[in-house]
C-alpha cells in the first residue's frame, strides 16, 4: 500500500462538509485537486527504477548469509566465475584491495560502533547479510552463480531480543566495541524530579510492553541501476527519498567525491523510511558498474527485501505512571530497549530524541524521565519505519493511561480530559525538551468522541459491549461477541533540518519548480504546484513540478518524517515570492512606474492610481497592463533595466525555526468473538490537525494510508526469529500483510490549529496513522475483554487465550 494513493481517500468515509477545506475558487491552497500523479500510475506509464535499462546492463545478485551469527572461515567463487554469462563474482577480498572504503555510513552511531560493511568481513551478524556478490548477463545466470558459491561457516550462538542482549551477562558479544551489546544509550529528563513526582503521588500503575517489529513491505523493493564513466562518473537510478543523501552516503562508499555522482530517482512505489537509509545493494551496484564499466543492475526479490531490506520498531519497554485518586498525572518514568539489529545503520541513535521527546503526548505531566538503551542483536538492521520513534512513544503513555483509567475506576476519555495540555500553555515545553508549537486538543477529542457516539453508548451500556450495533439499535439478542471502544490521543513531531527549493521561469510564462524532497506516494507534484500557483496567481497547469535528480538542484534533505510540505512548502513558495519580486521590478520598468505602484493580479501587472508622483514619465494609469508571461519573455531578453540580470528563477533553502506538532484523537469500536479470537474492526474514526490543509484529499488519503498501517502493526504484522537467529517470516505467507478486506473503513475529521512556525501555517502529516491506530487498537480489544493488556499483534491465538486465562492477566 502506498503512502498516500488517492484512491484511499475515496474507500473512506468523510463525516461532513468539513468546515476546513478553504475551497473558496479563489485560490488552489485549500482545494481538493486531483492528483497529477495518479494518470501515470493508473495507465501503467509511470517508469520505476527496473524499468531502467541501458545498453548493456548487466545483473547483480547476492548470496546471502544462512545463519544469524558465524564465522566466515572460507569463501570459494571459482565455480561461479566459471559458469558461461558469469562477468565476476566478488568478496569482500575484492572490495578491500580496490579504492572503495566499502563500508556504508555510520547514520548518527558513535564512531567507534563498526559500520555496516557492503559484503560481511569475517563474521556475519544476520540472517541474509551479504556475503558475496555475482554479476552476469542476465539475472538468472547471476542466481546461477550464486548458487555455485562455496562457503565455509563456523556458526555461533546468536541473541535476538534485545533486553536479553543488553541484560544477559551471558549473551553474544556481537562486537568487542560495544559492551553489553549495547550501541548508545541516553537518558532523557530529570530523574530526581521524576522520583519526587512519584513520591507525592497517590498510587503508580506500571506495564511492560513490546513494540513488534515490522517489515515495510512497499510495492516497489529496493532498486539500483549504477552507470560509469571515467570522464563522467557515476549515474546510480535508485529507488530513494532522499537522492541528496544517497549521493552523499554513496560518495563515503565509494571513495570518491560528491560532484562525481549522480544520483537520479524516477517513481517510487513506496518508501515508508527504509528507501532513505543507505544498503548493501546500491553500494554494490555502483562498486561493480566501476570495475566492469557495465551499467549494473540490482532488484530485490520480496524475499531479499524481507530478509535485509531493514526492519522497523521492536522494542522492549518497562512504563510507570504516577497519578493521584482524582486523576491527575504527576510523573512518568520509561526504561526502552530498542533493537537496532546486527549493525547501527538507521533511525537507531536517532531513537531516543524522537521516542522519548513524545512520551508527554497531549498531557501536562511535569515530571518524566525516559532510559533508552539501542542495542545489536543477531537480526536484520532496524531503520527508520514510517514514524520512527513516534509511534513507540505514544503507544507507552497511551496504554499506560487506559491501564491508570482501569486502576482508577474512571473513564478513559474522562481521563485523558483532565490531564490535556490548555490551549493557552502553548508554546509549551515538555520535561524531556520538546516543545510543542501550537494546539487545541480539546476540540480534536470531543469532535472524535461526539462522531463515534462514546458518552451516550457508556451512558447505555457501560462497559457492557457485547451486542453489535444493529442488535443494540433493534433491542434484539446480543451476538455472542464482546465489544470494545478504544481512543488515542497524539502528537507527532513534523518538519526538521533544510529543504531546497528552486523556481523557474520560462520564457513563456510556464513555471518549473525543482525541490530536493522526493515523492513516493505523497503527491508533491500536486500539492507544490497548488503553493506556487497560488503564490504567482497562475493557473494550475502552468506549473509543472520535478524531483529526484541530483543534478537539477544543489541539495536537498529528502522525504521523510513528515517534513515535506512544512519545509519543501515553503522552500518553493519562498522562491516563487522572490521570484514574483523580481518579476513586478520588470513589470514596472515595462509599464514605466514605480515597482511600489505595481499591483499584481491574476497574472497580470496594472500601475495602481492615476497620473501623478511615481506614475512614470508617461503616466500610466490604471488601465494599462502587462502579464506574466510576457514579463518572463522580456526577463530573458537584452537590457534588462536597472542593472537586473536576465532570466527569473530563485532557490531558496528553507530551514523551520522549531518543530510543529501534528495532533489528533482516533477511535475504534472492536467486535471480539471470543470462542475464537476473532477480531472485527466495526468502526474506526480519525480526528486529525495538521495545521492548513493544502489539499484535504492528499490529506485523507495520508491518513488512510497510515492507518492501514498502524492496524496492522496491532493485528497482523510481526517478524520473528528462531533462537538461531533464523528469519521465520521471510515471505508473505507467513508474515502477516492485511489485505484490503481486513480493514475497516476509515472515517476522518480534522480541526485547524495553524502552526505559527511557517508563513504557510502547515503540519506534517505522513505518519499520524501509523502513531494513533496502534493504541486506539488495542485499547479497544482490552476494553472489550476487560484485561490489563495484550501484547501486539494482536493475533486469534493471543485474543483467544486473554479470553481464557484469568481477566486482567498480561499475556506475553
Amino acid at each position: 500500500m502506498s503512502d498516500a494513493e488517492s484512491s484511499d481517500a475515496e474507500q473512506g468515509v468523510k463525516l461532513d462538509a468539513d468546515d476546513a477545506d478553504g475551497d473558496t475558487g479563489e485560490t488552489y491552497t485549500g482545494s481538493r485537486e486531483m492528483r497529477r500523479e495518479d494518470a501515470a500510475l493508473l495507465t501503467g506509464r509511470a517508469e520505476y527504477t527496473d524499468d531502467h535499462e541501458p545498453p548493456g546492463t548487466v545483473s547483480l545478485a547476492f548470496v546471502r548469509s544462512e545463519y544469524g551469527h558465524a564465522d566466515l572461515k572460507e569463501i570459494d567463487t571459482s565455480a561461479a566465475e566459471a559458469i558461461d554469462g558469469v562477468l565476476g563474482a566478488y568478496t569482500w577480498n575484492d572490495i578491500e584491495a580496490s579504492p572503495s572504503p566499502g563500508r556504508l555510513p555510520l547514520s548518527g552511531l558513535e564512531e567507534d560502533i563498526p559500520a555496516h560493511p557492503v559484503l560481511a568481513t569475517d563474521r556475519v551478524r544476520y540472517h541474509g547479510q551479504p556475503v558475496a556478490a555475482v554479476v552476469a548477463e542476465d539475472r538468472y545466470r547471476a542466481r546461477d552463480g550464486v548458487a555455485a558459491v562455496d562457503i565455509e561457516y563456523k556458526p555461533l550462538e546468536a541473541v535476538v531480543d534485545p533486553q536479553e542482549a543488553a541484560t544477559d551477562p551471558n549473551a553474544p558479544q556481537l562486537f568487542a566495541e560495544a559492551p553489553d551489546n549495547v550501541a548508545t544509550a541516553a537518558e532523557l529528563g530529570d530523574a530526581d524530579a521524576t522520583d519526587e513526582a512519584f513520591a507525592a503521588a497517590d498510587r503508580t500503575v506500571e506495564i511492560e510492553l513490546t513494540n513488534n517489529r515490522l517489515i515495510p513491505s512497499a510495492l516497489e523493493p529496493r532498486a539500483a541501476v549504477a552507470e560509469f564513466d571515467s570522464d563522467e562518473g557515476f549515474t546510480v537510478t535508485m529507488t530513494s527519498q532522499s537522492p541528496h543523501g544517497h549521493r552523499r552516503k554513496l560518495a563515503h562508499s565509494l571513495g570518491v567525491r560528491e560532484g562525481e555522482i549522480r544520483v537520479v530517482s524516477p517513481h517510487v512505489g513506496g518508501g515508508f523510511g527504509h528507501k532513505g537509509h543507505h544498503h548493501p545493494g546500491e553500494a554494490m551496484a555502483a562498486w561493480c558498474a566501476r570495475e566492469l564499466e557495465r551499467p549494473v543492475k540490482w532488484t530485490a526479490t520480496r524475499s531479499e527485501n524481507y530478509l535485509e531490506g531493514a526492519h522497523g520498531r521492536d522494542h522492549r519497554t518497562t512504563a510507570t505512571l504516577a497519578i493521584d485518586d482524582d486523576g491527575t498525572i504527576r510523573g512518568l518514568s520509561a526504561e526502552t530497549y530498542a533493537n537496532v539489529g546486527g549493525y547501527g545503520l538507521g533511525s537507531g541513535a536517532a531513537m531516543p530524541a524522537r521516542y522519548g521527546r513524545l512520551l508527554s503526548s497531549q498531557y501536562a505531566i511535569n515530571a518524566i524521565h525516559c532510559e533508552t538503551h539501542t542495542v545489536f542483536t543477531n537480526t536484520a538492521p532496524i531503520h527508520s519505519y514510517r514514524g520512527a520513534g513516534r509511534p513507540e512513544a505514544i503507544y507507552v503513555i497511551e496504554r499506560l493511561v487506559d491501564v491508570a483509567a482501569d486502576e482508577l475506576g474512571m473513564d478513559p476519555a474522562e481521563l485523558r480530559r483532565r490531564n490535556l495540555i490548555p490551549s493557552g500553555a502553548f508554546p509549551y515545553e515538555t520535561p524531556v525538551g520538546a516543545t510543542y508549537d501550537s494546539g487545541d486538543y480539546e476540540p480534536a477529542m470531543a469532535k472524535a468522541l461526539d462522531a463515534i457516539g462514546y458518552d451516550d453508548l457508556r451512558d447505555r451500556f457501560g462497559t457492557n459491549w457485547n451486542r453489535s450495533s444493529e442488535a443494540i439499535e433493534n433491542g434484539e439478542m446480543d451476538d455472542g461477541r464482546l465489544r470494545g471502544v478504544g481512543i488515542a490521543n497524539y502528537v507527532e513531531s513534523t518538519g526538521g533540518g533544510f529543504e531546497s527549493g528552486l523556481v523557474r521561469v520560462l520564457p513563456d510564462g510556464d513555471v518549473n519548480v525543482y525541490a530536493g524532497t522526493h515523492s513516493h506516494g505523497q503527491g508533491h507534484e500536486t500539492t507544490y504546484a497548488q503553493l506556487v500557483a497560488d503564490a504567482l496567481s497562475l493557473p494550475l497547469d502552468r506549473i509543472h513540478v520535478s524531483e529526484g535528480d541530483t543534478d537539477a538542484i544543489p541539495t536537498g534533505t529528502g522525504t521523510f518524517g513528515s517534513r515535506s510540505t512544512i519545509v519543501g512548502g515553503n522552500a518553493v513558495v519562498t522562491s516563487a515570492e522572490t521570484v514574483l519580486s523580481k518579476a513586478r521590478r520588470i513589470a514596472a520598468a515595462e509599464l514605466e512606474a514605480d515597482p511600489e505602484r505595481v499591483a499584481y493580479d491574476d497574472g497580470t501587472f496594472t500601475v495602481s492610481g492615476t497620473d501623478g508622483p511615481g506614475a512614470g514619465e508617461s503616466g500610466a494609469r490604471g488601465d494599462e497592463t502587462v502579464s506574466f508571461a510576457a514579463v518572463a519573455g522580456t526577463a530573458y531578453s537584452r537590457g534588462l533595466p536597472n542593472g537586473l540580470e536576465p532570466g527569473l528563477e530563485a532557490t531558496t533553502f528553507y530551514e523551520l525555526d522549531g518543530t510543529a506538532y501534528t495532533f489528533g484523537t482516533h477511535a475504534c469500536i472492536v467486535a471480539v468473538d471470543p470462542a475464537t479470537g476473532d477480531v472485527e474492526l466495526e468502526r474506526y474514526l480519525a480526528v486529525d490537525d495538521c495545521g492548513e490543509r493544502v489539499n484535504p484529499t492528499i490529506v485523507e488519503g495520508q491518513v488512510h494510508g497510515g492507518v492501514a498501517q498502524g492496524i496492522a502493526q496491532a493485528r497482523y504484522e510481526q517478524v520473528a526469529y528462531d533462537e538461531d537467529g533464523t528469519l521465520l517470516t521471510d515471505a508473505m505467507d507467513s508474515y502477516g500483510v492485511p489485505r484490503a478486506a481486513d480493514l475497516p473503513p476509515i472515517e476522518t475529521d480534522a480541526t485547524v490549529t495553524p502552526s505559527p512556525l511557517n508563513a504557510l501555517g502547515v503540519k506534517g502529516i505522513g505518519e499520524a496513522g501509523t502513531i494513533a491506530a496502534p493504541p486506539a487498537v488495542v485499547n479497544a480489544v482490552c476494553d472489550a475483554l476487560d484485561v490489563v493488556h495484550i501484547d501486539m499483534p494482536l493475533t486469534e491465538e493471543r485474543v483467544w487465550q486473554a479470553v481464557s486465562d484469568e481477566r486482567g492477566d498480561v499475556i506475553e
